[in-house]
Order: structure tokens, then C-alpha cells, then sequence
């Protein structure tokens, strides 16, 4: 282990942004941005259902969480925008005519499942622990 951090002492650094490693492909910022992102209840549900159904088209989301076109564009835009989820064009036209479709990135699986849905299954934990009724 390195010394950067003080993870050798186990001490936390005194700079947040020395939690990173040296090599970190993306920033504190650019991190807290992400953060930032999900924490918007219809941005945290466009990634949740992206997650789990692995791609949809804007008019599948918009049929499942029932906005109107430019407020899910503006949505997707931003979790686009911060890394969270990718746009793919289909090149050959289906029945329907062409498609976009959005799917999370890695990282937006990463934040979702380890981030806020963690704090959710933390507060099952919370419940259970302090429930008095058992």
C-alpha cells in the first residue's frame, strides 16, 4: 500500500481530493458532478430503469416514468453529459423508423448500486435494528 492518503496509517488526508489515486481517470469534481446528478429523484429513476432494463428509447422512458419530451431530454442530457449514461443511434431503420437509445455507462451502475441504492439497503438495516416490535 501507498503511502498517498495515509492509507499506510489508516488516517484520512487532510485534502478530500487526495482520496483519489495519482492515475484517477476522472476528477473530485468530476465525481461530486456525478453525485450531484443522481440526486435529482427523475435523474436517480432514468438510471435506475436504464440499469435494469440495460437500454431503452426515450419514448419507452417516457411511457414508464410519464414526462413530457423536453424535460426527459434535459434529464438525459445531464446524466449524459456527467458520464452516467450513453446514447446509441441505430443505423438501420425497424418497423418503428430509427431509434436512440440510452443505456447506463459502468459508472452509472457503479453509483447507482453502491452509492444511493446502498444508502437504501442501509436503511432497511437501520429499520430492522432498531425495530421494537421484534
Amino acid at each position: 500500500m501507498g503511502t498517498r492518503h495515509g492509507r499506510a496509517t489508516g488516517e484520512p488526508p487532510d485534502d478530500p481530493s487526495e482520496l483519489l489515486p495519482e492515475t484517477s481517470i476522472l476528477s473530485l469534481d468530476e465525481y461530486l458532478e456525478m453525485q450531484a446528478a443522481i440526486g435529482n429523484r427523475t435523474r436517480f429513476e432514468i438510471v435506475y430503469r436504464l440499469v435494469r432494463a440495460d437500454e431503452l428509447t426515450p419514448t419507452e422512458l417516457d411511457s414508464k416514468m410519464d414526462l413530457d419530451d423536453s424535460t426527459l431530454h434535459y434529464h438525459l442530457g445531464k446524466l449524459q453529459d456527467v458520464g452516467l449514461i450513453e446514447k446509441r443511434v441505430r443505423t438501420e431503420r425497424d418497423s418503428d423508423g430509427l431509434y436512440t437509445y440510452y443505456r447506463s455507462t459502468v459508472l452509472g451502475e457503479a453509483i447507482l448500486e453502491h452509492g444511493v441504492e446502498e444508502l437504501l439497503r442501509r436503511e432497511w438495516d437501520f429499520t430492522d435494528a432498531y425495530d421494537s416490535t421484534t
